[in-house]
């Protein structure tokens, strides 16, 4: 096994998870991770981590594999400490961020030629409205889409990288591979606007009615699903609108457009029209 530790970098949700999920797939190296000393006491006595380390530069010393899981302005600031450290080593970093085309910008200008050996663009698309290790589920990535961006000629089948691809599939992810600025895109649509979506209704709610008003108590099953999300937290949405924000915009533009045209035909065939092409959606899932 020439991965022997791995460093995580942010051991919420998504990096205690990561961890539970190696563990229960029989990863046996060690597992550091860093971040806030109450997270890493409870990550430690949940049994998440193997060891815990305050500063990123010393949690990330003789890993193989650094994974940042931190909120994308976190990945980007810990690219640039990082990198001057690890340039030289035969480390591999690799993120879960939620947008890629400023991640691996930034890793291509702090590594150059030698980026392909020293970062793995990745986003899985996984999981909870709640956040924090407190929510760490072993389980969490099954069946789960994960997003990989090489950069240009990387081969993500070979070396220490071929073997984080191999954990990846272990843990029951289904690997996609997707270029940065495309994957942007389709993130506007199938997640980011979703979310804005979700918190707008729901915003909208309490505009109209008020934030103690017993909605979800009186709704149905649907408003419930809707609104589900929206209590995921702005830490982490800020971050994803700030980098991705033309296409997100564009997303909502269109939504905007096409929530026009159906509020215009409430009382037209249109509006059959619309629900006719939104049931061919259904063919899809």
């Amino acid at each position: 096994m020439s991965i022997r530790q791995i460093t995580i970098i942010g051991t919420g949700l998504i990096g205690g998870s990561f961890a539970l999920a190696l563990k229960r797939r029989g990863f046996s190296g060690q597992i550091v991770g860093c971040d806030r000393k109450p997270v890493l006491e409870r990550a430690l006595k949940q049994g998440i981590i193997d060891e815990a380390k305050a500063h990123p530069v010393e949690a990330a010393r003789a890993s193989q594999i650094v994974v940042l899981a931190t909120p994308i302005s976190g990945i980007i600031d810990l690219l640039k400490r990082l990198g001057p450290s690890l340039a030289s080593s035969k480390t591999l970093i690799t993120d879960v961020g939620s947008t890629k085309a400023e991640i691996v910008k930034r890793a291509s200008e702090i590594f150059g030629k030698h980026v392909a050996a020293r970062f793995l663009g990745g986003h899985p698309m996984a999981g909870k409205e709640q956040s924090g290790v407190a929510y760490a589920d072993p389980h969490l990535f099954e069946k789960a889409p994960w997003f990989l961006t090489p950069t240009e000629s990387q081969n993500i089948n070979v070396g220490v990288c071929g073997e984080f691809v191999g954990w990846l599939g272990k843990i029951g992810a289904r690997i996609v591979i997707i270029n940065a600025p495309e994957h942007d895109r389709l993130c506007a649509w199938i997640s980011h606007l979703p979310q804005m979506l979700s918190t707008t209704l729901a915003a909208t709610l309490v505009d109209e009615y008020g934030s103690g008003a017993p909605l979800l108590e009186t709704s149905g099953r649907a408003l419930r699903e809707m609104t589900r999300i929206a209590s995921s937290p702005y830490s982490i949405w800020r971050d994803i609108a700030l980098t991705n924000k033309q296409n997100l915009s564009d997303a909502l533009l269109r939504m905007e457009q096409e929530l026009a045209h159906i509020r215009e035909n409430l009382d037209t065939r249109e509006l059959a029209l619309e629900f006719e092409k939104a049931h061919q959606f259904k063919k899809f899932g």
